[in-house]
């Protein structure tokens, strides 16, 4: 069976072989794994036979990104979105972001001036040559991009478009819609230029720690529209639609279904989301993705990411509807070694 096969086969709730995996280590965890036996030679996706391949336009305003400064650490650079952002030289964190371009409305219509469709926001050459190659080896191909509240926050401060939803209801819907516009564009014009997708994978982080960013009600009056726009589209062109949300979203679930939301990830323990809560209550209408602690990967005591993957997947596998995933990225206090236990223990225990 294709990984292209066995993922298809999940997201429509059937049982495959067995589960499907994914993953998404951060990049210094990859650094620190080619110091410890990973062959540097071979792509992560292959030596642990990940199973998606996503492929995407540029969907910002197409700032141009510079080096503000930078010393051993930290670096800090201006974004494509138009704002700043200081990162970690390895990358190993999520970047802080310390300046935003909208601030006004006026902001606003200076940056949507830029957000039409272009033939120029695909890398065709080395985009097409991968697509083959995916399509190829078997791989379920995604078309990914960030969306609604998630993308926005590289436009707007955080802490102020959350009471911009309330408050200015009206422009936050206008500025998600115009976004998700251009995107259904770009995917159609991708389409139409010879890729060939199997699904859509769309980032929007809602969750926090305890609840959700915002509550249901405010979802229904700014998001939920633009959501279903876009789960529309791909689904005309027969592709499910895998939602990444951070934090805990268990009280905006019953709405992501009706948007239009085929499967949910990562699933992040810390937050609350069990995923041995979720898949009996919602796992006829929703296929999960993720869900394994990666405190538990990174534990001394071997035992305890085996006993969190055989009973997390004695719940999740039956009636399909479950893809391997940790629930976030794998941080680099995994080690090689714990990591290729965790991957042994998903391929024992994730047989059908």
């Amino acid at each position: 069976m294709t990984s292209r096969e066995r993922v298809r086969m999940a997201l429509e709730h059937k049982e495959p072989d067995r589960v499907p995996i994914q993953d998404s280590p951060w990049s210094a965890t990859i650094n620190r794994w080619h110091n410890e036996g990973l062959p540097p030679q071979i792509p992560v996706r292959e030596y642990f036979g990940y199973e998606l391949w996503g492929f995407g336009a540029d969907l910002s305003p197409r700032f141009p990104v510079r080096t503000v400064e930078k010393d051993e650490e930290y670096i800090i650079e201006t974004t494509a979105y138009g704002g700043m952002r200081r990162n970690h030289r390895d990358r190993s964190t999520t970047p802080e972001v310390i300046d935003w371009p909208i601030k006004t409305k006026e902001d606003w219509a200076k940056i949507k001036e830029r957000l039409e469709p272009d033939y120029t926001r695909v890398d065709w050459a080395s985009g097409l040559r991968n697509f083959r190659r995916a399509r190829e080896e078997g791989y379920f191909i995604t078309f990914n991009a960030a969306v609604g509240y998630d993308l926005f926050q590289n436009y707007v401060r955080s802490e102020e478009l959350l009471m911009l939803m309330v408050t200015e209801p009206d422009w936050v819907r206008e500025m998600f819609q115009t976004h998700a516009r251009l995107l259904v564009a770009m995917a159609q014009m991708m389409i139409e230029k010879d890729f060939q997708f199997d699904g859509a994978f769309l980032y929007d982080d809602m969750g926090y720690r305890n609840s959700s960013l915002f509550s249901p009600r405010t979802y229904r009056e700014v998001l939920f529209d633009t959501h279903k726009m876009i789960c529309d589209f791909f689904h005309s062109h027969d592709m499910p639609i895998i939602l990444h949300s951070c934090g805990c979203v268990k009280g905006l679930i019953p709405h992501l279904i009706e948007a239009g939301f085929n499967c949910l990830q990562p699933l992040e323990v810390k937050a609350g989301m069990d995923l041995k809560e979720l898949k009996p209550e919602y796992g006829k209408e929703m296929a999960f993705m993720g869900g394994i602690d990666v405190r538990k990967m990174a534990s001394p005591d071997p035992s305890a990411i085996e006993e969190e993957i055989k009973t997390k997947f004695e719940v999740a596998m039956p009636g399909g509807g479950y893809i391997y995933h940790s629930d976030h990225s794998v941080p680099k206090n995994v080690s090689f070694q714990q990591y290729e236990r965790t991957m042994e223990l998903v391929r024992k225990y994730g047989k059908y």
